[in-house]
């Protein structure tokens, strides 16, 4: 019993990478950004609602996908120091950083 158990865990993985795959590729092409929204409202506290901040906290609107997503990594593995960010990056999954990372991507940069 304890073996088919595995297996289907195993099938529910596996599941889940392909999903994840698909669900990167389909953010990377600006597709729908509407799940990052709900998650990206954690960081307005700080980064400012729509991610345009109004302290010295660095606005993420407009930022490059590719950057916020690796900066979020870079966080979450310990590579890149700061104080409230790399503990906070460690809650979220590959895949919401995906999400968060396009959504702010999306939303127009901040006036300079």
């Amino acid at each position: 019993m304890q073996v088919a158990g595995k297996t289907r865990m195993t099938r529910k993985v596996v599941a889940l990478g392909v999903a994840s795959f698909f669900a990167g590729g389909a953010v990377a092409q600006g597709a729908d950004t509407s799940g990052g929204r709900a998650i990206a409202a954690g960081c307005a506290a700080c980064h400012g609602t729509n991610g345009v901040s109004g302290t010295r906290v660095p606005s993420l609107a407009g930022i490059p996908l590719a950057d916020i997503a690796a900066r979020m990594r870079e966080f979450k593995s310990g590579q890149r120091s700061g104080t409230v960010m790399p503990q906070l990056a460690k809650g979220y999954t590959d895949e919401q950083i995906d999400l968060l990372a396009a959504w702010f991507a999306a939303q127009p940069a901040p006036a300079k």
